[in-house]
Parts: structure tokens; C-alpha cells; sequence
């Protein structure tokens, strides 16, 4: 099998390459990434017996991918993803993520490529006890990069008779990986606490719940679709588990000591309180269950 995967030097991208191995029946990587907010260290240590190239392309460029040959799968990972800097990034961010998107799925299409397309959970907007898939109610995308994340799988839809994809619907990213970013919220308050700083929280969002999701349980997801062809043309809900700020600060709270909290008021702040429902990814027997104080203990080792 030979896998092309953008953005393969961010927080995504790098631990799929530094753990590539463990998924079998690859035989050939195909790494592309402009490097924009990354540096190549998930290029080191790849298991040989995989072939592997790099190219320092920007995908959102017309044309970009037109050179590759026989991709199997593209698992794409390349676009700007802070949510909070989305409100003033909006239109780069509209033009690099929808381009990148639109590039990738004329590829797949051309070539008979098959694509895994990551979403976000951040699509939903609106109170709830629990979120599930069809949902659509529920689905209000706030920022602009969840407004992007939902007209990506409307782009998808569109081509749904021309494409074999999955798209997954991820929570918040946690944990350590070779292109490790920190504005994510967990790897953010671990980023502000190992320095001594006060860990800045929107004053409404304590209590309020979200769906978080560790690399280890992300990678599974996408081990178990390219092992298995899952390509079902429909969104999942991938997540570790649903959590307020409260429990994520006293788990980080176990490994370092006198946390101070900081209230802040932006402009994504709000009052939506929603769990999501991961039953769906349960019934494929994917067992995604990892244990978020040990992503978080990592991440504050990393940081000593």
C-alpha cells in the first residue's frame, strides 16, 4: 500500500510518521508538508524497511500533487488549525484549508484515490447531553475553522458518488509528538504550567464538557481503517472521552504543583455545554480508551 500524507511534519502528520510501522501492508510513504509551522524531525527514525520520500510542497497550490503516481490512500493533514486565531486569520485560513481540500479530493478523484479526511468535533455548536453523527440539529460550527471543517465534509458529500472516503470527526488533540503544537487546550495548559505561568481559562468554559482525544487513540483510528479499507463515505466521532476544563486541570494538577488559574474573555467564548457520543466508532470494536493523565504527564516531562 503506498500512502501519501500531507502536512506530515505537524501534530497529526508526525505521529502517524513516527509510528507508521505498526500499521501493516504499507510499503511506501509519500510525506508532503510547505513547513510553514513545522520543522522535518518526524522525517528521522522511519522504519527502513518502508520507502519513504519527502517533497516541500504547498498543497493548496494548484497542481501540487499532479506528480505522484499510484497513491492508494491519502490520509490528509495539512491546514491551518487554531481555532481562536481563525477569528483574525479568517480569509488566510478559508483560502490555504479549501484550496488544500479542493486539490485533494480532484486527485482522488482522477486517480481513483481513496481519502481519510480529518474533521473536527468543534462542527458542533449547541447544547447537548450527547452528540451523535446525525445530529444535525446540533451541528453550529462558531469559529471560522469549524465553519471550514463543516464545508469540507459538504465538499465531500458533493463528490460522494466519485470518492471512497471517511471522514473523522476528532476531539481536541492531546499528547507528545514530533511536530507537538500547543494551542490546542490540554497541551496549552500543560505548556503554561510547566513554565510557572498561570493557565489561562475562557471564564465561562470551567464546567462546561468537550470531547478530548489522545494521539495514541487518533492513531488507532486511522491504523484500524487502512488495515481494514474503511471507507464508508460517512463521519465519525472520534474522541477519548468528554471532559470539563475542571478535570483536565486536576489531572494536570497530579504532576505539577500550585496551579494558578488565569479567567479570560475572547471572542470564542460561550456558553455551549455538549458531550459527544462515540457509539458508532465503539460498534467497529475499536477499542479507543487511552488514558488522557498519561498523555498529560508526558507532555509535562517533554517540558521539564
Amino acid at each position: 500500500m503506498k500512502i501519501l500524507i500531507t502536512g506530515s511534519c505537524g501534530h497529526i502528520g508526525s505521529y502517524i510518521v513516527s509510528n507508521i510501522h505498526k500499521i501493516r501492508g504499507i510499503k511506501e510513504l509519500i510525506l508532503v508538508d510547505n513547513l510553514s509551522s513545522s520543522q522535518p524531525y518526524s522525517l528521522n527514525n522511519i522504519n527502513k524497511k518502508i520507502k519513504n520520500n519527502f517533497y516541500l510542497l504547498d498543497v493548496s497550490k494548484l497542481g501540487s500533487l499532479r506528480k505522484f503516481k499510484k497513491v492508494d490512500v491519502i490520509i490528509h493533514c495539512a491546514s491551518f488549525t487554531n481555532a481562536q486565531s481563525s477569528f483574525e486569520q479568517k480569509n488566510n485560513m478559508y483560502k490555504n484549508n479549501l484550496n488544500c481540500m479542493r486539490n485533494v479530493i480532484n486527485y482522488c478523484k482522477k486517480n481513483k484515490t481513496k481519502l481519510i479526511h480529518i474533521s473536527s468535533t468543534s462542527i458542533y455548536g449547541r447544547n447537548a447531553s450527547l452528540i451523535r453523527e446525525g445530529d444535525k440539529a446540533f451541528i453550529k460550527p462558531i469559529s471560522p475553522y469549524a465553519r471550514i471543517k463543516l464545508i469540507e465534509e459538504k465538499m465531500l458529500s458533493e463528490n460522494n458518488n466519485k470518492l471512497n472516503y471517511i471522514t473523522f470527526r476528532l476531539g481536541t488533540i492531546a499528547g507528545v509528538s514530533k511536530g507537538i503544537r500547543f494551542h490546542t487546550a490540554i497541551n496549552k495548559f500543560c505548556f503554561q504550567a510547566a513554565l510557572n505561568q498561570k493557565i489561562e481559562v475562557y471564564r465561562t468554559a470551567l464546567n462546561q464538557y468537550r470531547p478530548y482525544l489522545s494521539l495514541k487513540d487518533a492513531f488507532k483510528v486511522f491504523k484500524f481503517c487502512l488495515e481494514k479499507n474503511y471507507f464508508k463515505n460517512i463521519p465519525i466521532n472520534v474522541l477519548s472521552g468528554n471532559f470539563t476544563v475542571k478535570d483536565i486541570i486536576k489531572k494536570i494538577s497530579k504532576y505539577k504543583n500550585n496551579i494558578k488559574i488565569r479567567y479570560i474573555d475572547v471572542k470564542i467564548m460561550n456558553k455551549i455545554n455538549y458531550m459527544i457520543d462515540n457509539s458508532k466508532l465503539n460498534s467497529l470494536g475499536i477499542k479507543i480508551h487511552s488514558n488522557l493523565e498519561k498523555e498529560i504527564k508526558e507532555t509535562l516531562s517533554l517540558l521539564k
